[in-house]
């Protein structure tokens, strides 16, 4: 039984030695189109930028904020809130509820200069009658595309 499996075992792996062309060998150079969409070229790019944007620098720093509102009151909150997003839509509001305090918290700011050039900004408009507070907190940084372009010079 042992010699029949060897024997076919051993005439398989010599047939399969056989089983190549030699003109098959031969390496033939040819040309290869490529057809794809436009939009993977437009998606790629994008990625590379998101790449960059995210590998730049860290996405959030020690910052300042603006306490403008700390009521009771849902509705003047509220009120505050839309005034300011439609005075200044280039800054963040957040809102946060600590019971029973409805807190509004202003802009993400990295120098304190420019939150007290906004303090002075919303104190002028009179969005709110009441002290205005520049609060040290984690804020979001986003890169600077001027800083980015000078890396790569």
């Amino acid at each position: 039984m042992k010699k029949i499996i060897v024997l076919i075992a051993f005439v398989t792996f010599c047939f399969t030695g056989f089983a190549q062309d030699k003109d098959s060998a031969i390496v033939q150079q040819g040309k290869v189109t490529v057809i794809k969409d436009a939009r993977i070229d437009i998606l790629g790019r994008k990625l590379q930028e998101l790449n960059k944007t995210v590998s730049y620098g860290p996405r959030a720093a020690q910052g300042y904020r603006l306490m403008v509102v700390s009521s009771n009151d849902r509705d003047f909150a509220m009120k505050v809130r839309a005034q300011l997003l439609q005075r200044f839509p280039e800054q963040k509001v957040y809102m946060a509820y600590q019971a029973p305090y409805i807190k509004i918290k202003f802009g993400n700011f990295v120098e304190k200069g420019d939150a007290e050039k906004y303090k002075k900004m919303i104190k002028q408009a009179g969005i709110v009658s009441t002290n205005v507070y520049v609060v040290p907190e984690i804020v979001e940084v986003k890169p600077d595309k001027d800083k980015e372009n000078e890396e790569e010079k």
